[in-house]
């Protein structure tokens, strides 16, 4: 029988094997050796290993190729490994068949076990009804990434928001295609785009949101309705109504927009002049309400609560619209094409901010803020 003073010294003998028993049992370190490359892991392997140690092996991954994090558990894990070389030049190019068929299943699996829908889990999601517990709380920015996800597996291009394009071209997953199709979208997927969209609203505390113009084919819609709706988003509603009943566009913006909507159908022989009734009504109603915020960027104090909640790209062509109401010529070829498709823009090659009032200026510094603020948010997200 052990003396009393020597049962400590075994207890922490005892404690001691069983850490080094762990650590040799870590699940991470098992597949520290394994060839993602050459090798396809099977489901039930990802099956026995929880949502942290997914994570991580999707790090290990992508860190053979020296991918650089800015998930700081990724971070930290890949820069204690001797093997990591970080590679600031890493392009989704460098990984083989056999290392995206390991990456969808873990991914797939990390998206099984997340509490509430992140960005990058669509693909789980697409033959599963999304359900009202699994929706969470998000950024404006997630948002807009959780609802263009479920087009984007299906190759769907952003140009005219080039920030969320760019956030498609770095998954690894995405294929941009021209010739998408919205109506192949499946049945489930119609759905769980109309249950984001709607907890979208709720969170915004917005009536409504473009593609909801079908609810007011026989209602009119008040001032009050259209309150926290960005300008872009007012001129899509706007247009909305003429798309329903097929119309086709001239400004490229427009109509590329409706083309990718399942419900668009064009029809050559629509004229503008035929809209009437509720759905005049509703025009005439939107583009007022329009004005009176075109006008006020100009002449009156943006507060942060005008701007709360607006996704980033929203918030920049308000930005941008108080300079492209001075006639300002902008290099970006989509920024130009979109404020020249306005009767009201005028471009002004001699352009300079002198001609800036003093209540633009403060509103720029005001939106720019918002701005920062927004992609500090959205530059985690990492799908």
């Amino acid at each position: 029988m052990l003396s009393a003073s020597r049962r400590p010294l075994l207890a922490l003998a005892i404690l001691a094997i069983v850490a080094v028993v762990a650590r040799a049992q870590d699940p991470i370190d098992l597949w520290k050796d394994f060839d993602f490359s050459q090798n396809v892991m099977k489901q039930s392997d990802v099956q026995k290993l929880n949502i942290w140690d997914l994570k991580l092996l999707r790090g290990v991954v992508f860190g053979r190729h020296g991918r650089i994090f800015k998930d700081a558990d990724i971070k930290n894990y890949l820069e204690a490994q001797s093997w990591y070389q970080p590679n600031a030049e890493f392009k989704n190019s460098m990984l083989n068949e056999n290392e995206r068929r390991n990456l969808d299943l873990i991914r797939i699996a990390e998206a099984s076990q997340h509490e509430t829908i992140q960005p990058g889990d669509m693909r789980y999601w697409r033959d599963r009804p999304i359900t009202a517990r699994k929706l969470g709380k998000h950024s404006s920015a997630e948002w807009k990434v959780l609802t263009a996800e479920i087009e984007a597996i299906h190759g769907k291009r952003f140009d005219d928001e080039p920030w969320l394009q760019q956030y498609f071209d770095e998954r690894y997953w995405y294929r941009a295609s021209d010739k998408y199709d919205a109506k192949k979208l499946t049945a489930i997927e119609r759905k769980n785009l109309a249950m984001l969209n709607d907890a979208q609203k709720k969170q915004r505390k917005v009536a409504l949101l473009p593609g909801d113009m079908e609810l007011f084919e026989n209602r009119t819609i008040t001032e009050q309705a259209l309150h926290g709706l960005s300008l872009h988003e007012l001129r899509l509603l706007r247009n909305e109504v003429y798309a329903r009943h097929g119309r086709m566009f001239r400004a490229d913006w427009l109509q590329q927009y409706f083309y990718m909507q399942p419900w668009y159908t064009p029809d050559q022989n629509f004229k503008d002049e035929s809209l009437s009734g509720t759905d005049q009504l509703n025009v005439e109603t939107i583009v007022r309400f329009e004005n009176r915020i075109h006008q006020e960027l100009s002449t009156k104090p943006i507060t942060r609560a005008l701007l709360e909640g607006l996704f980033l790209e929203d918030a920049s062509q308000m930005r941008q619209e108080i300079y492209a109401r001075h006639g300002k010529v902008f290099k970006e070829p989509w920024l130009q094409k979109y404020f020249s498709s306005f009767d009201w823009y005028k471009a002004d090659p001699n352009f300079t901010e002198a001609a800036l009032t003093e209540v633009e200026k403060k509103n720029i510094a005001t939106i720019a803020a918002y701005e920062k603020r927004a992609v500090t948010a959205m530059s985690t997200i990492e799908g």
